[in-house]
């Protein structure tokens, strides 16, 4: 399905790689690297909140997130009502869709949070440009590394309290998906999960998340709209969830 939004995002607006979050796919790439890609005919496609990136047997890319968020969700124990689902957040400068490289079959649903700006290359070309630019492969392997090392950390403490599961998500998301709020650029401004996609990664009822997020508020430390968390301290964040 073609999507929402069928917008192609002009090359020079995909400058400045440098600044993505760190440890993601874009920031690990060298700053020489990324020009020579986008000469190849990598353009960004604007995709509307809500909406599927295609993946799948059909339509078998990679995706490397320019702006917004995304909640991929995979299916160990197969597809259902009430089946347990594997969830977790991808934002900037990441790159999704990688099982496609090796997989045939693999099977995850990447929806979009926010609007969001992502580059798509098929599998087969991503490959070919892999051998072609060596560093690229590095890049992605070293990202994938800091993606799963940073994956333990937030989303598996299982035994830790919820307070502290929900202020270190809160944080990774402000750092890999925050930006500053346009009325005042000082707080940080996630936009997209809602409590309901929190609790989803965590794997905590929704009222839990609600209370620890209620706790949140009721110290300053974030404010919660629809779909978004404004982070007010990024550090006390990080400080609370050390503290519980």
């Amino acid at each position: 399905m073609p999507p929402a939004i069928d917008t192609s995002r002009p090359t020079d607006l995909l400058q400045g790689h440098d600044d993505k979050p760190e440890g993601s796919f874009l920031q690990r790439l060298p700053g020489e690297t990324w020009p020579a890609l986008l000469h190849a005919g990598l353009r960004g496609r604007i995709f509307a909140r809500d909406e599927l990136l295609p993946m799948g047997e059909e339509d078998r890319s990679v995706y490397i997130i320019w702006e917004g968020v995304v909640r991929q969700d995979r299916f160990p124990l197969g597809d259902g009502e009430n089946i347990p689902t594997v969830t977790r957040f991808r934002g900037c400068g990441e790159l999704v869709g990688e099982a496609a490289l090796i997989n045939r079959d693999a099977a995850v649903q990447t929806r979009c949070l926010s609007r969001t700006v992502a580059i798509p290359c098929r599998a087969g070309r991503f490959a070919a440009l892999q051998r072609r630019h060596p560093e690229v492969q590095l890049a992605l392997l070293r990202s994938l590394e800091d993606r799963n090392r940073s994956d333990e950390f937030v989303y598996t403490m299982a035994i830790r309290p919820p307070i502290e599961r929900v202020s270190r998500l809160l944080a990774h998301l402000a750092d890999t998906a925050g930006v500053p709020d346009p009325r005042t650029a000082q707080p940080t401004v996630i936009t997209g999960p809602s409590q309901k996609d929190i609790a989803a990664a965590l794997q905590l009822a929704v009222s839990t998340t609600e209370n620890a997020i209620r706790t949140l508020r009721y110290h300053g430390v974030i404010e919660a709209r629809y779909r978004q968390f404004v982070v007010h301290d990024v550090d006390a964040l990080r400080h609370f969830a050390a503290r519980t």
